[in-house]
């Protein structure tokens, strides 16, 4: 956790605030938010789709291994500093009506992830890929995300230019 963190604390010591700003995914697709409820944003950094979706109404636990990171969400969001290599906290195992994960890949995650999801709760998750740009230490094949959470109900699906991301929903 250490490595990972300092890293990320310095990544985010020298950035620029970012107002809330929804997942990429939602762009242009906010009628699939539900109306409220829980919400889990994993590797949330400076947490801008945490402020995002506590400006929505929704109760937000944001998880990250960077305090710097952390230090910037705000209040109105619960915030968790974790390792995510050991899992999802203990504290935020769900049920959430909004499971939010970007640019984080980790295959060993996505079960909890799912596991984590309420009757009808959306997930929106996307991930560096091999897809158009050839393989790499962090990057996904062709067809990860939906293979696992074939379980859910996908409604959008997207692999292309380094970038997979999928939303689905799960049976409620």
């Amino acid at each position: 956790m250490r490595d990972d963190a300092q890293r990320w604390d310095a990544r985010h010591a020298g950035a620029d605030d970012v107002g809330p700003l929804p997942p990429d995914l939602l762009r242009g697709r906010e009628d699939l938010l539900p109306a409220g409820g829980r919400a889990l944003d994993v590797a949330c950094g400076r947490g801008a789709v945490s402020r995002w979706l506590a400006a929505r109404g929704f109760a937000v636990d944001a998880v990250d291994v960077s305090p710097v990171g952390l230090s910037a969400v705000g209040p109105g969001v619960r915030t968790v500093l974790h390792d995510l290599d050991d899992g999802l906290p203990p504290s935020c195992t769900g049920p959430y009506d909004v499971v939010v994960c970007q640019r984080f890949r980790d295959p060993r995650l996505y079960p909890q992830l799912a596991a984590s999801l309420a009757p009808g709760g959306l997930l929106v998750i996307t991930v560096l890929s091999e897809v158009d740009e050839g393989p790499g230490p962090f990057r996904a094949p062709a067809g990860e995300l939906r293979a696992a959470f074939a379980g859910l109900d996908v409604l959008v699906d997207v692999e292309q230019d380094g970038e997979a991301g999928l939303v689905a929903r799960s049976a409620g």
